[in-house]
């Protein structure tokens, strides 16, 4: 079986936090950490071929999840860039956290790599400004997957609540801002698509 790298750069989402984090002096801190709190996990349950390189760190914007990308792009086959909503958090413009997004897909496509980007959450725990800011986000998010060739992995919809499209829905999330054990095996099966081979 052959297997696929995938590299992951991104925030607490693709760490795992609150339950989990790919650092191991962060998850020594962690009470009783679960590494099914994180989508990754799930994903290569569903398919064994493919190998994680994760680095994602809690908190961080755009710009300085572009800083440590260098960190797991060598050897890697396939890009995910996940991130966003500390931009939006800190008040950040949110065509600057696209632009960065876009700038990060660039260094994979030059790298080679299969390129793909997810959406945005919703944001249980925010306000009508961050559920306004996550929806023009998002929309970028959707025209820069389609620029560059890169597939969309589609959190914000997989997890969102039919009922109100600024919440994550029941159960989804422990805290409101982060997914549950079940929402994120929801994101490694269904909002991770298997790569092309």
């Amino acid at each position: 079986m052959a297997e696929i790298v995938v590299a992951v750069a991104g925030d607490s989402i693709s760490a795992g936090s609150p339950l989990w984090d790919p650092d191991p002096s962060v998850r020594g801190r962690i009470a009783a950490p679960d590494e099914r709190s994180q989508w990754q996990w799930w994903a290569a349950r569903a398919d064994a071929r493919l190998e994680f390189r994760t680095a994602a760190v809690y908190g961080e914007r755009t710009d300085q999840i572009a800083r440590r990308l260098d960190l797991v792009l060598p050897g890697a086959d396939v890009l995910v860039v996940q991130g966003g909503i500390n931009d939006l958090v800190q008040r950040r413009p949110v065509e600057a956290a696209a632009e960065h997004l876009e700038a990060m897909l660039e260094r994979g496509r030059v790298a080679g790599l299969t390129l793909a980007v997810t959406d945005v959450l919703p944001w249980n725990n925010g306000d009508e400004r961050v559920a306004e800011d996550i929806r023009r986000l998002n929309a970028l998010i959707r025209q820069l997957a389609a620029e560059t060739a890169a597939l969309l992995l589609p959190f914000h919809d997989t997890l969102v609540d039919p009922a109100d499209p600024s919440r994550m829905g029941e159960g989804l999330s422990d805290d409101g801002d982060h997914p549950s054990v079940e929402g994120h095996r929801l994101l490694g099966e269904r909002a991770f698509r298997r790569p092309p081979n």
